[in-house]
């Protein structure tokens, strides 16, 4: 099934706020076979908002709207709507209840401007927002099309489009057509390199899958799809094509499943009955952030140390002062110690650190911006340890060094 989005506002044409709910909206489709095929951002204002649902009506049977359901006058998505599918605006008794114990619910005193958000165009079939304010309107064309109006809020998109939305659009839409998805993770080759390697045994898929290259930082998630209406079937042949997947990516070859490598990890700590920390300088704790964000971390994370100070790594972590002075903190032998110490403050059976230079200022020509020293240690004593070169900016640097760090400790398991 082939769908449009449109997310409307002024704040995402400015760069003031970035849209993340087409994004969502994609990725969560998609596994049902669900495609999104083009996005159309448009400012708040009439013309351009029925513009844009006319050409996104000529391609998809389904739009789904973001934004410019709020109280305040600059909204006017909701008024373009009762315009372009007839009806008139009235008070819904039903949706002025359940704003009403919205507000209950959070302690805040309901004024005039919100309580108009109970009004909505008779034309819409209204589906409750349980998280929010705003109403979440359905419209129907006669001559056959669905329009679904969603807040701009991404928390109340989310949870409305997985739980009410998206299972009334596949009940509407259903398909005889079975999908199925398999994911592995590659990782320390190119994209390029990776897709030259699986070039021939790509070329000679059956019409019936598809491979697709989701690139991220540190990792090349392989996505093959299948469509057939032998549900069986396809099973099937995803499971056996993603099996040569795997032998093809060889030494690259990282994990079966779409897991990020902080899951990936996590998962396979679980396994093992073995427990995590970390020591960060320049990650600046992003690595336990990206484990402690994941629910039931708490099973394998301990915790970690941000030593961004040379006095913090040798008081906590007990990198001697004689390494600091002839190495300097951006090397392996404090990387290092500076893991082994996580793991002896902790009592963890392994942890990662790192050090390095995230920029935009503070390199040299010995250990220019972008340079990042991370190990892996273990409990027993064994350490590995690599200098890396990130290219990019400060966030991008981070970002890279974590995913790194995170991959290090996944391969020494």
């Amino acid at each position: 099934m082939k769908t449009s989005v449109i997310v409307i506002g002024d704040e995402l044409l400015i760069g003031q706020v970035t849209d993340t709910n087409s994004g969502f909206l994609a990725r969560h489709m998609a596994p049902y076979g669900w495609e999104v095929g083009d996005v159309q951002t448009v400012a708040d204002d009439a013309d351009a908002i029925r513009r844009a649902i006319d050409r996104a009506f000529e391609s998809s049977p389904v739009v789904l709207t973001t934004g410019g359901l709020g109280p305040t006058k600059d909204d006017i998505t909701k008024t373009v709507l009762r315009d372009y599918f007839g009806g008139e605006m009235r008070m819904r008794t039903d949706v002025l209840e359940n704003v009403k114990d919205i507000f209950r619910r959070r302690g805040i005193a309901l004024n005039p401007l919100t309580e108009a958000q109970a009004i909505v165009p008779t034309s819409a079939d209204v589906i409750q927002n349980r998280v929010g304010t705003a109403p979440i309107m359905w419209f129907e064309r006669p001559e056959g099309g669905v329009l679904v109006a969603m807040p701009g809020v991404p928390f109340e998109t989310r949870e409305m489009f997985t739980t009410e939305v998206f299972p009334r659009l596949l009940a509407k839409f259903s398909s005889d057509i079975a999908v199925a998805h398999r994911t592995v993770i590659a990782e320390g080759i190119s994209e390029s390199a990776l897709a030259m390697r699986l070039e021939q045994w790509e070329t000679s898929l059956p019409s019936y899958l598809h491979l697709a290259y989701l690139p991220k930082p540190g990792i090349i998630r392989l996505r093959l799809d299948g469509h057939h209406h032998d549900a069986a079937f396809i099973e099937s042949e995803t499971d056996r094509y993603a099996e040569d997947l795997i032998r093809l990516c060889g030494d690259n070859f990282l994990f079966a499943g779409d897991l990020t490598p902080a899951e990936i990890l996590l998962e396979k700590l679980k396994e093992r009955d073995m427990t995590v920390a970390t020591a960060e300088s320049c990650t600046g704790g992003n690595i336990a952030h990206l484990i402690t964000s994941i629910p039931g971390s708490s099973q394998a994370m301990l915790g970690g140390v941000v030593s961004y100070s040379n006095s913090v790594k040798h008081s906590l972590l007990g990198v001697r002062t004689e390494t600091l002075a002839v190495h300097g903190a951006v090397s392996i032998p404090v990387v290092e110690q500076m893991a082994a110490g996580a793991c002896k403050a902790t009592g963890a059976d392994i942890a990662m650190a790192t050090s390095g230079i995230a920029g935009p200022g503070g390199g040299s020509e010995e250990k220019p911006v972008g340079t990042v020293c991370i190990a892996v240690a273990k409990s027993d004593g064994t350490v590995q340890s690599r200098t890396y070169h990130f290219p990019g900016s400060r966030d991008r640097v981070i970002d890279r060094a974590s995913q790194t760090a995170l991959i290090m400790a996944i391969r020494s398991l």
